[in-house]
Parts: structure tokens; C-alpha cells; sequence
């Protein structure tokens, strides 16, 4: 499953989200403090061995 790190533009919060968390915060914004978000506010992450 791909994971990404998510950078809040608003509050500046770093969180590791999954396809679905990522998905989630896209509809309903920042988990932390609520503000729309954009894909530019995913990086998406190399898989770790």
C-alpha cells in the first residue's frame, strides 16, 4: 500500500498517512486544524525494506 507524508500548508503538522487517510484529508482537510488541503500537500514515500 503506498504511503505518504503529509505536510499541513495552514498549520505546518507532518503526519505519515496511507491511499485511504490520504483520500480522507483531501475531502475533509487537516486532521489538526481543519484547513483544505491539496495533493501538492503529499509526498509520496519510498517503501522501506
Amino acid at each position: 500500500m503506498s504511503r505518504y507524508e503529509f505536510t499541513c500548508p495552514e498549520c505546518g503538522q507532518e503526519i505519515e498517512v496511507n491511499e485511504s487517510m490520504r483520500e480522507a484529508t483531501l475531502s475533509h482537510g487537516c486532521p489538526v486544524c481543519g484547513a483544505a488541503v491539496s495533493t501538492s500537500a503529499f509526498a509520496q514515500k519510498q517503501p522501506t525494506e
